[in-house]
């Protein structure tokens, strides 16, 4: 999911333009974009439209309900947690205690299959816990929330701290083996801003940025895939490898190369190809 395009639920109209905009993923918002007048509506409108999606359609449907404490969480879980094609956006996770709970209030999946969740990280115990809430099973990935934490901390969005908490969370993603995503930039009119910070989200090894506008899917979409660069330096990595099979280690352009090395151009380029292949390039 380089690019997970955020759609509130209260606004059908739009769901239509989001599914068949360029996002790797579309997060129907039941939280903190719908008023609470407009919750239960969100809430339909939201589990009818996804009960019509097919499950291997391409783009990854996910749906970010409201939170542990919410009156409508209860209601949100018994609505989409048995669709067997969404993640479940689990916001303010402060524990794997308070995950495992709430996991074990949602009904059963229609296909029979352990729920995906996507963990949102965005308070201070969230952070400090990121690590066992990434290990809880079912887990397929942490999130920053930028916006919530920031404010629990009266801080601003600064690249110091916003480095801080990035790389908190790509370490607790890493020691569980799964990805983790990049928070929302909110500034739309921002381009090159946009483009600063998923770049140097991945740099630290994110798999994806929210967006919150269509405008940003494209930026991400590109930030998060390996450059021309990086890929004509993979290729030369595993033809020196294929070449020299049998052979530990050894010097490419004045670099040694080894099995770690090899890896990551092995997993470049089967990223490149993926995504090439899925956007019929």
């Amino acid at each position: 999911m380089r690019s997970k395009l955020f759609v509130p639920g209260s606004r059908p109209e739009l769901f239509s333009k989001a599914l068949a905009s360029d996002a790797d993923a579309v997060s129907f918002d039941l939280e903190d974009s719908v008023v609470e007048e407009r919750k239960e509506a969100a809430r339909a409108s939201v589990a009818r439209l996804l009960a019509q999606q097919p499950g291997d359609g391409g783009k990854a449907l996910v749906v970010r309900i409201n939170g542990l404490d919410s009156p409508h969480f209860a209601a949100d879980l018994h609505a989409l947690a048995p669709l067997p094609n969404i993640i479940l956006n689990l916001p303010k996770i402060d524990s794997a205690e308070q995950l495992k709970a709430a996991l074990a209030r949602a009904p059963r999946r229609e296909d029979g299959q352990p729920h995906r969740v996507l963990a949102n990280i965005e308070s201070p115990a969230g952070l400090r816990n990121a690590a066992a809430i990434a290990a809880v099973d079912g887990v397929m990935g942490l999130q920053i929330g930028f916006g919530d934490l920031f404010i629990t901390l009266g801080a601003r969005h600064m690249p110091e701290l916003v480095r801080h908490v990035r790389i908190a969370v790509r370490l607790a993603a890493a020691e569980a083996s799964i990805p983790c995503f990049d928070g929302a930039f909110v500034n739309v009119a921002d381009e090159a801003g946009f483009v600063a910070e998923a770049e140097a989200a991945r740099a630290l090894g994110f798999s994806g940025k929210s967006c919150i506008h269509p405008r940003q899917i494209a930026a991400a979409n590109r930030a998060f895939l390996p450059t021309d660069e990086e890929l004509a330096a993979a290729r030369a990595i595993v033809e020196a490898a294929e070449a020299r099979a049998g052979i530990g280690a050894f010097m490419l352009d004045g670099r040694m190369i080894d099995f770690p090395f090899i890896e990551q151009a092995r997993r470049q380029l089967r990223m490149a190809t993926a995504y090439a292949h899925s956007e019929g390039m």
